[in-house]
């Protein structure tokens, strides 16, 4: 993450008002609730989830065993078992 300095965007009033709170530490000024992004939206992680689900999903059907599962996607049985029954949620 890079840093703006506060005295090139914010006038001078609201630096002496943010003073007498944080002065000269660094602070997090949160996004508007309006633009805020949802997990994994801006790197893409959301969907390539998805993606592995859905083909975690197709693979049982086509039948893999969620033992056979584990050992391709290193994932848990119960991690396994739940994104199956998930995905059969969402399908139907």
């Amino acid at each position: 993450m890079s840093y703006i300095n506060a005295e090139s965007v914010l006038p001078e009033e609201i630096i002496k008002i943010i003073q007498q709170y944080v002065d000269g530490k660094p602070l997090y000024i949160p996004r508007k609730n309006e633009n805020k992004k949802s997990w994994g939206e801006k790197s893409g992680s959301r969907e390539a989830l998805k993606k592995r689900n859905r083909e975690i999903y197709k693979s049982y059907l086509n039948g893999a065993t969620i033992s056979e599962l584990t050992t391709i996607y290193y994932l848990s049985e119960k991690s396994l078992q739940r994104i199956i029954r998930q995905e059969r949620v969402q399908s139907s």
